[in-house]
């Protein structure tokens, strides 16, 4: 008979069709999960059944083994099987493994297990971080935090039971599952997932048929979607229903704020700020704040959240009105803790003199006189040229503005002169052209000369995370093997 404590217990669901064997171990790794169900295939409904078994082979090397032994999962001792595959897949050679039909019979004598009290402060959510700067950390969210959250987000669109939201960022993402559902839950609105990955043909296509009047995104997802209607793949018809949404994940250039209000009738876009230890969202615009602010910042807090803008080489130095700084955040909606890393959690979460635990969000930011946010840069992201200071979204805005341009990325690059270099990953727009001294010269006229990039690389598309942001330390590397080749300069 299998026992198992429910702590350490996981089961997989795919919400992210696009999962592998790495992201499986490190998760159960990291939990120190004991026990696994899992299903012999995954099963989506517009994609073919997918097998697990090479998963459960990674996971246990010797499948024909009497006894569950997994390197890359220690704590593991048991594998409950579902046999959903109709056939396919003949589960009885999975050896070391259990049938779910034996542990539902073998635990029908049983009787039911004690209730568990529930609170508010208790954990409902371990939520893996994107990974764009760094490898992903679990944070650990409440039932408080998500549900409040996703409450002051709906509050800001002034969604109502009216509304239909086409959400095609994923569920296993703050922006799917607390933006996107929880939202829509506590105002009664209908949501829309598109497809189980992004595809942006399907996503207008479902604005259209749907009669949406919200759409989700983050810049890249926009993007895409903007080309398929300038293109002609996709009719311009049918987004008049359409009235707001939201576009967070990473900055939006300005340019595109403006096509999208637009081209896609999105007059009320709203701008969101957060990160997955928030809950995730801290500030946010409103429908009605002026189309600027909508467009230069990212609104004020929401309410029942504090933040402070302060010295990142002296954390008491509070910085003034208008002064760029780190952007600190308390209050309900700040995480427990990073599961099972106590010290990099103590990184993050600091108190104050007062005791006050505040969360470091490793952002940029200033501060207006009104209490709108401005992002300036991810403080890793600076990149320090002679000594001085260039933020990458002030170049990636400008080269944006260039017709022929798609997409844009920025990042500093090792120099033995400067000590760091502007470096300048573009996309093209299809059909149109370019030179990399035509992206400096315009950047030297619009900014100013020491903000021009050294280096200018084409590239068709970026390494992102599953949820569409860029990874821009997996451009650094790149980068950097580029300039070794002697590329970008031309």
């Amino acid at each position: 008979m299998v026992t198992v404590q429910q702590s350490s217990l996981a089961i997989n669901v795919p919400l992210n069709p696009g999962f592998n064997a790495q992201q499986v171990i490190a998760a159960l790794a990291q939990l120190e999960a004991s026990h696994l169900i899992i299903g012999t295939e995954t099963n989506l409904p517009r994609k073919e059944p997918r097998s697990n078994i090479q998963l459960l082979q990674h996971l246990i090397p010797d499948l024909q083994a009497r006894k569950i032994e997994s390197e890359a999962v220690p704590s593991l001792q048991q594998v409950i099987v579902v046999d959903n595959s109709e056939g396919r897949i003949n589960a009885s050679l999975l050896v070391p493994t259990v049938n779910y039909d034996t542990v539902l019979f073998e635990g029908s004598g049983l009787g039911s297990l004690p209730k568990q009290s529930l609170h508010p402060i208790d954990i409902v959510n371990i939520q893996f971080t994107s990974g764009t700067t760094s490898l992903p950390k679990a944070a650990c969210l409440t039932h408080r935090s998500i549900l409040n959250n996703g409450k002051s987000i709906g509050d800001r669109m002034f969604l109502t039971e009216q509304d239909i939201v086409c959400c095609p960022p994923p569920l296993f993402h703050c922006f799917g599952c607390i933006l996107g559902y929880m939202a829509t839950a506590t105002h009664g609105s209908a949501i829309v997932f598109p497809t189980e990955s992004f595809d942006p043909c399907a996503t207008l296509k479902a604005v259209q048929e749907e009669k949406c009047t919200a759409l989700y995104g983050v810049p890249t997802m926009f993007i895409a979607e903007l080309e398929l209607l300038q293109n002609g793949t996709v009719s311009h018809t049918g987004f008049e229903h359409l009235r707001t949404g939201i576009a967070a994940g990473s900055s939006i250039p300005a340019e595109l704020m403006r096509k999208l209000h637009k081209i896609l009738n999105l007059t009320e876009l709203t701008i969101c700020y957060g990160m997955t230890e928030t809950s995730p969202v801290s500030a946010m615009t409103t429908t009605d704040d002026p189309l600027e602010k909508r467009i230069d910042s990212v609104g004020k807090l929401l309410p029942h959240v504090e933040a402070k803008i302060i010295s990142p080489a002296d954390h008491s130095k509070i910085l003034p009105v208008g002064q760029r700084g780190e952007l600190v955040v308390h209050g309900y909606l700040v995480m427990e803790k990073y599961w099972g890393a106590p010290d990099r959690t103590a990184e993050v979460m600091i108190p104050d003199a007062d005791g006050k635990v505040w969360m470091h969000t490793g952002d940029e930011a200033e501060m207006d006189e009104d209490g709108y946010i401005k992002i300036t840069g991810r403080i890793k992201d600076i990149i320090i040229k002679g000594g001085e200071n260039i933020h990458p979204l002030e170049v990636e805005n400008c080269i944006f503005g260039l017709e022929a341009v798609k997409e844009v990325s920025v990042v500093g690059l090792t120099d033995e002169r400067y000590g760091e270099v502007v470096a300048a990953f573009v996309v093209k727009q299809e059909g149109k052209s370019v030179t990399a001294d035509e992206v400096r010269k315009w950047v030297r006229e619009k900014l100013s000369h020491h903000l021009v990039p050294k280096y200018v690389f084409w590239v068709d598309n970026y390494p992102k995370t599953a949820s569409g942001k860029i990874q821009k330390f997996k451009l650094k590397e790149e980068g950097m093997r580029l300039v070794r080749e002697g590329k970008g300069l031309q």
